[in-house]
């Protein structure tokens, strides 16, 4: 059965970095788009970035453009996503997703997800 498991969330301080991890387990991780989803209490999930199945091609919302970077390792079955300069704005539960899908999009609609990771920012 093919599960996503997140790991690397906590807390941190405004300003401080956190590098999340998410493991693909399965025989198929390279057929798989990937994607970082985050959803904060009362609010709907939002997409955070995704990743092609080649890598190649990343895509960003734009509240995190420039401060957050995905990408993923085939060897290891692994998507990551390395977040600097965190605000509290960031503070949510942060959802590992994948996707047969060529182009992955921005809505939740994926084959697999994780069962998420806290991120929590505060002084």
């Amino acid at each position: 059965q093919e599960q996503l498991l997140e790991s690397g969330g906590g807390l941190v301080q405004p300003g401080g970095s956190l590098r999340l991890s998410c493991v693909y387990s399965g025989y198929t991780f390279n057929n798989y788009a990937m994607a970082w989803f985050r959803q904060a209490p009362g609010k709907e999930r939002e997409f955070v970035a995704s990743v092609s199945w080649s890598g190649g091609i990343t895509d960003y919302s734009d509240s995190v453009k420039g401060r957050f970077a995905i990408s993923r390792d085939g060897a290891k079955n692994t998507v990551f996503l390395q977040m600097n300069n965190l605000t509290p704005g960031d503070t949510a539960v942060y959802y590992c997703a994948g996707t047969r899908a060529y182009a992955p999009p921005r809505s939740p609609h994926y084959d697999l997800w994780g069962r998420g990771t806290q991120v929590t920012v505060s002084p």
